[in-house]
């Protein structure tokens, strides 16, 4: 599937996803706001009125009796507006109740305030014929009994109405925890999915993209192994296969280098051997005297094949050590000592730059398992570039340091110090710091992999201008190949 596929398909899917919960989500809160608004329209009236309506009938009969006993028609003036208003309320309640009990409630109610209502306008005709103590007796036997019947009707529906009202709070706060719950695991679900929609795309790309970016950072390096494993079919798995066809051709050129190099390199070697030979005798006069001229120019010849020779077996020492065929003979090796015989080794050249040589002491014995001949060659290689870029009257300062499982090799100057930007790559075959200064730039590489071969490490540290120091770390008991 093409990546454009993908990234379509991924955005579709969260898009209908959140559309879904969206929607769900609209559906559930409709469903509580409608409960609600049932609640505020017609569960809360009717508490209102039956509240109303049972509070109405003692103020009926307080009116009534002062009626009765005062005579006073203002009275039953306000008693007839209030049973009115009582009359209304009811109608308005009929329109609200919902459940059965409610309405029988409510039934009851009517009935005994009719019932009332009829006995007070008896007592309002018997009043208006002067029959006074015929209203009073109608009063306490036959009047207030029906209001206080009323009344308790009226207490029955209120109670009925209230406990209704609860169950609808209940029932909407049950309703509001659930569609909340349920919104908010949608929210969380349709969350994931758009996170780990988008997260699987961005997984498998940049686990793609880590692969091809590892792989050239080796290659950048000179390394190549593996090739990179292709798992899909899009674009990124079209540019592995092309990183896959490139670091092949590049390894079969870095093979073709190599066994070049290495080829003539040892084609070379026996020639120059026979020249640096020949030039000796020369100079041994085994042949005859020689001239001064003569002399001068076999010195030159001389010189000159030491140093061909000596790059050729750099050369061909790297070549071994990058193809795994450089075999190290591994014994004890006292590590001061070897400090010492390297100082020694680069002395007369120190002496000749005016650089002083220094060695940190170091309290017993450093021991470590390894092949003396190449530990030799790393120090001498490390103190020689030290003396080659300190000026005269810098010194170079080398020190070992005990790190238990560990030995350290510290190889400090005072000289010309290292770009900055030169740092990066200052073990990288070739590669020189500083192009005025002779040099194949082959000796740290060799460094590295000597370093290395001996499961060891090498770090490099300089300020420009100022100082230089190559840290050597060796584990004690040796490893590597």
């Amino acid at each position: 599937m093409r990546l454009g596929t993908k990234v379509f398909l991924t955005s579709a899917l969260l898009t209908m996803i959140l559309a879904a919960v969206a929607g769900w989500s609209l559906l559930a809160v409709r469903r509580l706001v409608e409960v609600n608004r049932g609640i505020l329209t017609q569960t809360l009236p009717a508490i209102s009125l039956a509240a109303s309506l049972r509070e109405s009938l003692p103020t009926l009969v307080r009116l009534e009796s002062r009626y009765i006993v005062l005579g006073d028609p203002e009275y039953f003036s306000l008693w007839a507006q209030r049973a009115q208003q009582m009359a209304a309320e009811i109608e308005r309640l009929a329109g609200l109740v919902e459940s059965d009990e409610e309405r029988a409630s409510l039934a009851e109610v009517r009935i005994h305030v009719a019932a009332y209502r009829r006995l007070v306008d008896r007592e309002h005709e018997l009043m208006a014929r002067n029959e006074k103590d015929a209203a009073v007796l109608l009063s306490e036997r036959q009047s207030r009994p029906a209001a206080l019947r009323a009344e308790s009707a009226a207490v029955l529906l209120a109670a009925a109405i209230e406990s209704a009202a609860e169950r609808a709070l209940a029932g909407a706060r049950e309703l509001e925890r659930r569609t909340w719950t349920g919104v908010l695991l949608a929210l969380v679900a349709s969350a994931a999915a758009a996170l780990g929609g988008p997260a699987w795309v961005a997984l498998r790309l940049t686990r793609s993209l880590g692969r091809l970016s590892a792989a050239t950072s080796e290659i950048a390096e000179g390394s190549f192994r593996e090739p990179v494993r292709v798992e899909t079919r899009d674009e990124i798995a079209d540019l592995a296969r092309a990183f896959n066809r490139m670091a092949t051709r590049l390894r079969e050129a870095e093979a073709t280098k190599e066994e070049f190099f290495s080829s003539i390199s040892h084609d070379l070697r026996t020639p120059l051997t026979s020249i640096h030979e020949a030039t000796h005798l020369l100079r041994e006069r085994v042949p005859g005297p020689l001239t001064p001229r003569q002399e001068r120019l076999v010195t030159i010849i001389g010189v000159s094949a030491e140093r061909l020779l000596r790059l050729i077996n750099q050369i061909l020492d790297l070549s071994r050590l990058r193809a795994g065929l450089f075999t190290l003979e591994r014994r004890w090796v006292d590590l001061d000592r070897l400090a010492g015989r390297s100082l020694d080794e680069l002395r007369p050249q120190a002496e000749e730059k005016g650089v002083n040589l220094r060695r940190s002491p170091v309290a017993g014995a450093v021991k470590i398992f390894g092949d003396e001949d190449r530990l030799l060659q790393v120090l001498v290689n490390l103190l020689g570039n030290a003396v080659k870029f300190t000026p005269a009257g810098g010194s170079v300062t080398l020190a070992l340091e005990d790190m238990g499982d560990e030995v350290g090799v510290t190889v400090a100057d005072t000289g010309v110090g290292i770009p900055a930007e030169a740092l990066p790559r200052i073990f990288d075959r070739y590669h020189q710091a500083h192009r005025n200064h002779e040099g194949s730039g082959l000796g740290l590489a060799i460094v590295k992999a000597l370093v290395e071969a001996h499961g060891g490490r090498v770090r490099a540290d300089s300020e420009e201008r100022r100082w230089s120091r190559f840290t050597v770390i060796l584990p004690r008991e040796g490893g590597g190949a």
